[in-house]
């Protein structure tokens, strides 16, 4: 048999796009709108939709084979080059499918994987998605490729000296097992290497810890990056295609008052995102685990603005942190076109702030309500110290907003706003006096 999988990428590919889904399932997708989105973003042109719903899920072919046979009807009637399944295919299913089709068959965590490997720009993106790949084709190398036949030793299966002569014949290694032996060894580097630049990563995490920390979370393409370059000056990259960007970038976000706190974009989440990258991408997503404020953002212009709303929730309990403090933004509220939708999500977050990052509607108002929080985890304290200590003396300058400083015969008295992270590393400081005010 043509061997279909020599690579699994489908920029320019003409795609048939695959839904199944059981009867019995209430969350049937009747228009394959974010794998449409998903594919697109990936290169492919969709030139046809296949949508099933199924009384049981085929062990052979997951649609069974009578569907299949529709389906390479299908694939015959718009000359498609690749059949995108909007599920998870086991290694046999997506062998016997392409049996049937006659062209490369991909689901839906390939597709996601492959998005980010094209996205990916730094050394630590390309080393988590490299290891994300590696760990979803480990366990499904098992005869989904054409070549993983014995490997004969030198002589085996030969005549007697053929090939390497007496003493170097055997039955040799089968190709599946030198296969998994380079993944295993190639997954145990990547995570050695990951491990270094995650103890990096977290070293910055921690400096950053006497700072009030924002972090924008939501649906991938939901306009994070948009408002962040909106808010703080930056220069993320901005592109309306889902996953545009992979890496975390922390800004400063000066507010009203001289406040400033740190504000940082993270990767956009999607509906059953493959928990390799979850895992692979658990650096990145500690800006959100560790930040004192999470900035939900949904956008309300998207006709799945509610589900894409659950589905990045689903990821924050994924990565526990659901119960952060949370402020929801629902951003492209100029552009919104359903009233109901919008009516319907300020009714599930009724503290939510209608806003337009392209605009720049209502931000006055976003800024303001962060202040506030940001207020509200602040308190007044006086600090007395020694006067030769200049090690804390130095940290409450740079890192807190001084209301009154007195110097006295042999110590100094400081008044100064401390947030509960300053607090505690302040403490950890060995400073002399602390007294709430």
């Amino acid at each position: 048999m043509e061997n279909f999988r020599e690579h699994t990428k489908v920029d320019a590919e003409r795609a048939i796009l695959v839904g199944a889904f059981l009867k019995k399932n209430k969350e049937f997708n009747d228009n394959l709108a974010e794998l449409t989105a998903l594919a697109e973003s990936a290169g492919a042109m969709v030139v046809d939709r296949f949508q099933q719903k199924l009384n049981r899920i085929h062990a052979a072919t997951y649609i069974g084979p009578g569907k299949a046979k529709m389906l390479w009807d299908r694939v015959e009637d718009f000359e498609a080059d690749v059949v995108i399944f909007d599920n998870d295919l086991s290694p046999g299913q997506i062998r016997e499918l392409e049996k049937i089709i006659e062209i490369k068959v991909i689901d839906r965590s390939e597709l996601i994987l492959d998005i980010f490997a094209s996205r990916a720009r730094t050394a630590q993106a390309k080393l988590q998605v490299e290891l994300a790949q590696l760990e979803y084709t480990y366990p499904r190398l098992t005869r989904m490729w054409s070549h993983l036949d014995s490997v004969a030793g030198a002589g085996g299966g030969t005549a007697a000296g053929a090939v390497g002569g007496i003493g170097t014949r055997g039955t040799g290694e089968k190709q599946l097992e030198i296969d998994r032996r380079l993944v295993s060894k190639r997954i145990t580097d990547l995570k050695r290497q990951l491990t270094a630049l995650d103890k990096r990563k977290m070293r910055e995490i921690d400096a950053r810890s006497s700072s009030f920390k924002i972090c924008l979370v939501g649906y991938t393409n939901a306009g994070k990056s948009t408002l962040m370059n909106t808010l703080t000056g930056a220069d993320v990259y901005v592109e309306d295609r889902l996953f545009a960007t992979l890496d975390t970038r922390t800004r400063k976000w000066q507010l009203e008052g001289g406040k400033a706190v740190l504000l940082s974009d993270t990767v956009g989440f999607v509906r059953k995102l493959p928990h390799q990258l979850v895992a692979s991408f658990k650096a990145t997503l500690e800006e959100a685990v560790n930040a004192d404020l999470l900035l939900h953002v949904i956008d309300v212009s998207s006709p799945e603005a509610i589900s894409q709303a659950e589905n990045a929730m689903s990821v924050l309990d994924e990565i526990d942190c659901s119960q952060h403090p949370m402020l929801v933004v629902l951003n492209k509220a100029d552009a919104v076109n359903s009233q109901s939708q919008l009516e319907t999500l300020q009714t599930i977050y009724p503290d939510a702030i209608c806003i337009s990052a392209k605009t720049g509607m209502n931000l006055d108002i976003l800024c303001e309500n962060v202040a506030q929080i940001y207020g509200g985890n602040e308190s007044v304290y006086k600090v007395t110290l020694d006067i030769s200590d200049g090690k804390v003396q130095s940290f409450l300058a740079a890192n807190t907003e001084i209301i009154d400083q007195q110097y006295l015969e042999n110590h100094v008295v400081i008044h100064t706003r401390l947030t509960s992270n300053t607090l505690a590393q302040l403490k950890s400081l060995g400073c002399g006096k602390i007294e709430a005010v």
